[in-house]
């Protein structure tokens, strides 16, 4: 059976309340800042990399915001008990999150990337 790797809730909330708080009212107002029609409000903010390790010639993880649990497979070149290290973030339009993005590293070098929702 898998052993499914989880992201810190604390995580995950801290870099929600970062993204909100970009257009947070009294924040635009202190900084003088105006929203340009240029800015399309997405933002993709970083919550948290956690290490892990290739089982099965696979890495699961649970994801946040409901999305459930996903399975990434790894190229053979990386055997079982690989460590490896997987990064999350989380994707907002104008505060409110839309979506994610896991990462998967080994030695430093991304393997794969996988978006779920919209970033």
């Amino acid at each position: 059976m898998a052993t499914f790797h989880k992201f810190d809730e604390k995580a995950i909330a801290s870099a929600l309340e970062a993204a909100r708080s970009i257009y947070d009212q009294p924040r635009l107002a202190e900084s003088s800042r105006v929203i340009s029609l240029a800015d399309d409000g997405h933002l993709r903010i970083a919550a948290q990399c956690i290490s892990v390790v290739v089982d099965g010639g696979k890495i699961c993880l649970e994801l946040p915001l409901g999305l459930g649990k996903f399975c990434f497979p790894v190229p053979p070149v990386f055997p079982n008990g690989t460590a490896a290290q997987a990064c999350l973030s989380i994707c907002t339009t104008w505060g409110i999150p839309t979506g994610v993005r896991v990462t998967i590293s080994v030695a430093g070098n991304v393997i794969l990337e996988k978006t779920f929702g919209k970033c």
